[in-house]
């Protein structure tokens, strides 16, 4: 076996070992000494595949992180999708189809990023995220007047902020209550379409 694809092998056993830790114990309760254990790699030796424990989650968690940043960049970056788009009913499908798929595709990470990150580097991460989403979506905002005069793009920080603190309410809440697959969809359609009808009244769309 190639030495590049014994070391991918270490690697992937030692990420899998601490993701299942981390679930069950959290970030905080899990010592390196327990992830070289249960991953059956030498304590020393994982330090040659991660700086520190924190490496460890924050690559875990990566693919929820990176998804979260591409969802903020597609609908309010320099990717924002034109906002008259909310009245179109395909980019709404799309829209509950995103998150639907993110939650699906993502569970456990969410639940380690959302729940199980204290005392990670991450652990603040929801307020850092409300903090750039605000910064952006109100830059989208002054974009989207200059494009569409007609628009009332007046509206507070606070409640841009309440947008991304609800967006991850929804998530926990999800997660907490343990919703059935089938029925997430119907979940996220309902809060999606309170939350751009609330959008459109406000800005007169």
């Amino acid at each position: 076996m190639p030495m590049q694809t014994v070391k991918d092998h270490i690697k992937s056993d030692i990420l899998q070992s601490a993701a299942t830790l981390f679930l069950e114990k959290g970030y905080l309760k899990v010592p390196m000494r327990e992830i070289a254990h249960k991953s059956g790699v030498g304590l020393s030796n994982i330090y040659n595949y991660f700086s520190c424990k924190d490496d460890i989650f924050v690559q875990i968690v990566t693919p929820a992180v990176r998804t979260f940043e591409n969802m903020l960049d597609e609908h309010h970056g320099r990717r924002g999708t034109d906002i008259m788009a909310m009245c179109d009913r395909d980019y709404f499908k799309y829209m509950v189809a995103e998150y639907t798929s993110f939650i699906h595709r993502h569970r456990d990470l969410l639940l380690l990023l959302l729940f199980r990150s204290q005392g990670s580097s991450l652990e603040n991460y929801k307020e850092e995220f409300a903090r750039k989403s605000t910064a952006l979506v109100k830059e989208y905002f002054t974009l989207m007047k200059h494009k569409h005069p007609q628009l009332e793009t007046d509206i507070s920080d606070f409640s841009i902020r309440m947008h991304t603190v609800w967006m991850f309410a929804l998530f926990e809440e999800l997660l907490m209550r343990r919703v059935k697959p089938d029925e997430i969809e119907k979940v996220v359609t309902e809060y999606m379409t309170i939350e751009v009808a609330g959008w459109r009244e406000l800005m007169k769309i």
